[in-house]
């Protein structure tokens, strides 16, 4: 049981770990590659289509006996066949190939696309009626209209309770009120799951949940695609859940392409906190969420004792959204969610948001002061509403941060072994239907420039990624010149109260108001003209800053002494024998 106190209204969902007490986008295609260009998210020309990966060959999967244990997360851009993506366009099939083995080994799988689906929208609702193999099923979901003149985009709110749904309607984007219960029951045995999806899949699926949930969704889409585009528009659906339907939110973004904004709340275990973590933190157990409700598909089963020996986590499951919007909403102050896991996980898929060159798409806030459970924050409703009018009005360029609590912060730096590669551009998109993207949001420039760099020698470039009263998020990435690197280090001096609270990608020492960060164990080798990034939170107003980066490329590229003064400990260098 959840070792927390929950104050709800009777229509409220509960929290992890209670039994319910009630019974209750199109989109913009993701991995299209533009010519030379790096991903990123804009107005789609044409709509796109549920999975993109869905023709990629992929090897065999893993039989669950022979999986090795891995304390640490698995490399997302490492194939089934142990080579590593090296072009933006090779991760269409890269994220296939994660979809498949979270489908195996974690929530079951989504089918495809039904042989039917059918069904009306108008101004206060959407009804869905699904035939497939002669079974057949239908459910509905209720519509609020924004202020205005439509067509709108949409927010879909799983379960009536996600992301302020007043702040979403202000913002132009209507309300689809989707209660997925019916489509997926909760209070029923795995051996008989009940739900439209069970209706059509049959009741001893070994589907769960959060997968038949997500599957109810992209029927709505589906019905918002034919219905003619009058009254919500078929390039802009978002979703939205809070809690148990936090754990759906994310499920339902990663698993639909047509989704172009995914915002998850305080997921907890099952939801976005790695599994990895969760039995180090004390959040409810993996076993307890697996027992309290068929949420994850059955083979999970056996591996809620032993997460080390999945495949797969949800950093990749945060992957597979990108570079699509996605806003994960954290709650540092019940531990029993997971938050420190979950920021590992946002920091871990933020690395494959950064490759594809979208990593102004992602943010994750925890950064909040109020304690209850899926509550309205006031710290929330701007960057909310900024969020949906960039991802689904596109009329904003909203960056995406990282909002990460004091209370609980994770470190990326001890959950992985593997380094981001810089990917080439691929001049082949990914296959048809996919749309074009339009490079609205082109990266932004460093403030910073970075000088060209000789043999041995390294450089460093400066950028701010985002600010706010009272602070900001800076970026620095470091380059190699003409020869590899093997370790480096980036000092410069703090500005007139100015703090660093949180590094990744790094580890920092502070020496009077001069700071230095030294690479981390997986990110100090930079290939000849490579570079890798690191980011920081700090207290204070932004600046740009005059940085120092020195290289280690073994013992007669640079002086033992210049390292040692510019990384700290020699003995833990690139210096070490």
């Amino acid at each position: 049981m959840a070792e927390f106190l929950w104050e709800r209204s009777p229509t409220s969902p509960p929290p992890e770990g209670e039994p319910s007490v009630r019974s209750t986008v199109i989109a913009l295609a993701t991995a299209a590659i533009v010519g030379a260009l790096a991903l990123h998210v804009g107005p789609a020309s044409a709509a796109g289509v549920e999975n993109e990966g869905a023709g990629c060959p992929v090897p065999a999967l893993p039989d669950a006996g022979s999986l090795p244990t891995v304390s640490r997360l698995p490399d997302p851009f490492t194939r089934l066949d142990g080579t590593r993506i090296t072009t933006t366009g090779d991760w269409r099939c890269r994220r296939e190939e994660i979809k498949r083995l979270a489908e195996k080994f974690v929530y079951g799988t989504k089918p495809a696309k039904p042989a039917s689906v059918t069904g009306t929208v108008s101004a206060t609702g959407i009804t869905v009626n699904v035939a497939d193999s002669g079974r057949t099923a239908s459910f509905s979901a209720r519509v609020e209209l924004p202020s205005g003149s439509g067509p709108f985009p949409a927010v879909v709110v799983l379960g009536g309770f996600g992301a302020d749904t007043a702040a979403i309607k202000a913002a132009g984007a209507a309300v689809i009120s989707y209660d997925p219960y019916p489509v997926g029951r909760e209070g029923t045995p795995r051996s008989n799951k009940q739900g439209a999806f069970y209706s059509v899949y049959g009741s001893s699926s070994s589907t769960g949940l959060l997968v038949a949930w997500a599957w109810g969704v992209s029927r709505i889409i589906d019905v918002i695609e034919q219905s003619g585009g009058s009254i919500l528009r078929a390039d802009a659906t978002g979703v939205t859940g809070c809690s148990r339907f936090g754990k759906g939110a994310i499920v339902t973004g990663a698993f639909d392409q047509r989704i172009a904004l995914t915002m998850p709340i305080e997921s907890g275990s099952a939801g976005v906190p790695i599994f990895r973590g969760i039995p180090g933190e004390g959040a409810q157990s993996l076993s307890s969420a697996y027992g309290e409700q068929p949420w994850l598909g059955d083979a999970f089963g056996s591996f809620t004792g032993a997460p080390t020996r999945l495949p797969v986590d949800t950093h990749e499951l945060v992957a597979m959204v990108a570079p699509r919007g996605l806003f994960i909403m954290d709650n540092p102050h019940i531990a029993n969610l997971g938050p420190r896991s979950a920021s590992v996980a946002a920091l871990a898929g933020a690395e494959v948001y950064r490759a594809l060159g979208a990593g102004d798409n992602i943010t994750y806030w925890s950064d909040v002061q109020d304690g209850s459970h899926c509550a309205n924050r006031a710290e929330w409703r701007e960057p909310l509403q900024r969020t949906i009018q960039k991802f689904l009005l596109r009329t904003g360029s909203h960056t995406g941060t990282m909002r990460i609590s004091s209370r609980a912060q994770g470190n990326l730096a001890e959950w992985r072994d593997w380094q981001t590669p810089v990917l080439g551009t691929s001049p082949s998109s990914p296959a048809s239907p996919s749309p074009s993207l339009s490079l609205s949001n082109p990266p932004s420039p460093s403030t910073s420039p970075s000088p060209s760099t000789p043999a041995g020698a390294c450089s460093a470039s400066y950028r701010t990624v985002n600010s706010w009263s009272g602070g900001f998020q800076g970026e620095v990435t470091v380059k190699a010149g003409t020869a590899p690197i093997n370790g480096w280090a980036v000092s410069w001096g703090l500005a007139a109260g100015q703090t660093i609270s949180q590094v990744w990608n790094g580890t920092h020492t502070t020496s009077g108001s001069t700071i230095t960060v030294r690479n981390a164990a997986y990110n100090g080798p930079v290939a000849a003209n490579g570079q890798t990034t690191f980011g920081f939170v700090a207290g204070g107003n932004p600046s740009t800053p005059a940085l120092t980066c020195t290289s280690g490329v073994g013992r007669s590229a640079v002086s033992r002494a210049a390292w040692s003064a510019a990384a700290g400990d020699v003995a833990s260098g690139p210096w070490r024998s």
